[in-house]
């Protein structure tokens, strides 16, 4: 089953794909999830020994979506996190030993600045 996230006029629209067609399942805010296609079904599993930065794009009942990169999706369980991280914000999550999620801040990247 595909599924993809569509975000626009700041609206997030969760779609399924039956018989070619996309279809609207679940539409709610898209509190900071920039507009755009997400196509989640291409996410990957995460690997509880790596550390994952980027934007939170979606949580279900049993998945949390994280974008990682340009096209690049990570799907972390649910059950994992004492409290889950807030929509449209970049998170780093990583794993304990016994295998919860650790959310904290994104380290900042470098940024670019023009002198005057």
């Amino acid at each position: 089953m595909k599924q993809r996230l569509l975000v626009m006029n700041g609206q997030c629209s969760m779609q399924q794909e039956d018989q070619g067609q996309w279809r609207n399942v679940k539409v709610e805010k898209a509190r900071g999830v920039k507009p755009g296609i997400y196509n989640i079904y291409t996410a990957n599993k995460a690997d509880k020994t790596k550390e994952y930065s980027g934007v939170i794009l979606y949580a279900d009942k049993t998945t949390v979506y994280q974008q990682v990169g340009k096209g690049q999706y990570i799907t972390h369980d649910r059950t994992d996190f004492a409290k889950l991280p807030e929509t449209g914000e970049t998170k780093s999550i990583s794993y304990s030993a016994d295998g919860k999620a650790v959310v904290s801040e994104a380290a900042l990247g470098q940024k670019q600045s023009r002198k005057i």
